[in-house]
C-alpha cells in the first residue's frame, strides 16, 4: 500500500473512533439523565430497570445503558431515550445514518451499489438492510403529511412554471417466475410513472454555453396505475406549496397527451397552457413528409418555413394554411389525406397553446425540457438493464427519491 495513503487512512480510523467515543459519551449522558417517566403521559415507570442497547451509526456502533420500565398508561414496556430519540422498538440504526443510506440508495443503480458505497465512507451495511429500510421509510414517506411553504414578509413577485409527463418502467408481470415453456406467459409488466417538475420562473437561468439550468425546482412523481385525477390533485397540492396561490402568472408546459390535458384544465384552468414546441414540430413535419415526401429536400423546405413562422409569432397562420390544405382539391392518396387530417385537426385544436414568440417574450420555456431532463435521471435509476421491480419496492424508493430532490427529507426523520 502506498505510505501516504497507509497514513491517511490509520489518521482516518483514529478521528472516526474519536468521534464514536464522543458520541457515546454524550448519549449516555443524556440517558442518565432522563427521568423514568413516560414521554407521553408524564406517569412514573414500574419495574425500572438499567439495560444496554447497540446503535449502528455514521461513525460505528455505539452502547448505551438505558432506563427501561412499564407504563401502565400505554400498557407495555418502554425505553425513554429510545422514545425520546424516536427510535422504533428493535430499530438499531441511527436517523442519520438511516437517511444517508435511503439517500445513497436513491442516487445509485442498485441496493448491492448502495452497500458498496456505504462501505467505501466507512458503513458496512448489507445491501438487504438497505432495502429493508428504504421499504420502511419510503412506506412512511407515503403517509407523511408536508407542511406549507412560509413565504417571506417582502417575497418578490414571481411566476410559476409547471410541467408534467409520463415514463415507463418494468414491473415483474403476474407470471414472473413461469418457465419458457408457459404460453402466453406475463412476465413483464410495463407501466407509466406520472410526474411532474415545478419551479419559479426567476429560478430559470443559462449556463455560458445557452444549455438552461434550474437554479431550484421541486418534483413530483406517483406510483404505477394512478389515476390521472390523483396525479392531477399530488401536482396541484405540491405547486400549492410553492406558492402556486400567490404567483402572478402560472404557465403550464406539456405534451401532446390528452390526458395531460385534461388534469390541466382540471387543476391549473386559470394558467397559460403551451403545447411542448417540438412536440409541435413533430405534427408539422408529418404533413410535410406527407405533402413531398419522407427526407426530401422540398418536405425540409416546407417544415422549415412554417417552423420559422410558429416560432416567430405566426401561428395562425400557420394553422390557417394547414386547414387551407383541407380544402385546396388537389388530389392525394387516401393514406395522405388521412395523416394531413389528422394533423392538421390535432394542431387546429392546439391553436391556443402554440403562443412561441409572446411565451418567450415572457421569458417563459417553449418545451417541457426540464420534464424531459428530470424523467432521464429517474429513469437512470429505475429503468436500469436487467431491472424489474415490484410494485411495494418501487412505490417506496420512488417516495425517498422525491423527498430527498424536493429537501424534505427532515420531515420525515425529524
Amino acid at each position: 500500500m502506498n505510505p501516504l495513503q497507509q497514513i491517511e487512512q490509520q489518521v482516518l480510523a483514529e478521528g472516526r473512533e474519536w468521534t464514536r467515543r464522543r458520541l457515546e459519551e454524550q448519549l449516555q449522558q443524556q440517558a442518565d439523565a432522563m427521568p423514568a417517566v413516560c414521554p407521553s403521559s408524564g406517569e412514573a415507570l414500574r419495574d425500572t430497570r438499567w439495560r444496554p442497547f447497540e446503535l449502528d451509526t455514521v461513525v460505528g456502533t455505539v452502547t448505551i445503558r438505558a432506563r427501561y420500565g412499564y407504563s401502565q398508561a400505554q400498557k407495555r414496556w418502554m425505553c425513554p431515550a429510545r422514545a425520546t430519540w424516536a427510535l422504533e422498538k428493535y430499530q438499531r440504526l441511527s436517523p442519520e445514518l438511516q437517511q444517508r443510506l435511503c439517500y445513497t440508495a436513491t442516487q445509485v443503480s442498485s441496493y448491492e451499489r448502495a452497500a458498496a458505497m456505504a462501505r467505501c465512507w466507512g458503513s458496512p451495511v448489507s445491501d438487504d438492510r438497505i432495502h429493508v429500510h428504504v421499504r420502511r421509510q419510503g412506506t412512511a414517506a407515503l403517509e407523511l403529511t408536508l407542511p406549507a411553504e412560509k413565504p417571506s414578509p417582502a417575497e418578490p413577485e414571481f411566476s410559476l412554471v409547471i410541467m408534467m409527463d409520463g415514463w415507463m418502467a418494468r414491473e415483474r408481470g403476474p407470471d414472473w417466475g413461469a418457465s419458457q415453456k408457459t404460453r402466453d406467459a406475463c412476465r413483464v409488466a410495463w407501466h407509466e410513472i406520472k410526474s411532474a417538475v415545478i419551479y419559479r420562473l426567476d429560478q430559470r437561468a443559462e449556463k455560458q454555453s445557452g444549455r438552461a439550468l434550474l437554479v431550484e425546482k421541486f418534483v413530483v412523481a406517483c406510483p404505477p396505475e394512478t389515476e390521472p385525477v390523483d396525479f392531477g390533485a399530488a401536482v396541484h397540492a405540491e405547486a400549492m406549496r410553492r406558492g402556486l396561490g400567490r404567483a402572478k402568472t402560472v404557465y403550464v408546459v406539456i405534451d401532446g397527451a390528452v390526458w395531460l390535458w385534461h388534469v390541466a384544465q382540471d387543476r391549473f384552468a386559470t394558467a397559460v397552457k403551451t403545447l411542448d414546441f417540438q412536440h409541435a414540430s413533430e405534427h408539422l413535419r408529418a404533413v410535410g413528409q406527407a405533402l413531398h415526401g419522407e427526407g426530401s429536400e422540398a418536405s425540409r423546405a416546407w417544415v422549415e418555413k412554417h417552423l420559422h413562422d410558429l416560432r416567430h409569432g405566426k401561428e395562425l397562420r400557420v394553422v390557417r394554411r394547414l386547414e387551407e390544405l383541407l380544402e385546396d382539391g388537389q388530389k392525394r392518396s387516401k393514406q395522405t389525406e388521412a395523416v394531413i387530417e389528422r394533423e392538421v385537426s390535432y394542431l387546429s385544436g392546439h391553436r391556443e397553446h402554440m403562443h412561441y414568440a409572446a411565451m418567450e417574450k415572457a421569458g417563459a420555456p417553449l418545451g417541457s425540457g426540464a420534464m424531459e431532463s428530470q424523467n432521464s435521471q429517474w429513469q437512470r435509476r429505475f429503468k436500469t438493464c436487467g431491472q424489474f421491480w415490484r410494485r411495494g419496492g418501487l412505490t417506496s424508493l420512488l417516495a425517498l427519491s422525491v423527498l430527498f430532490q424536493n429537501g424534505d427529507q427532515t420531515h420525515l426523520w425529524n
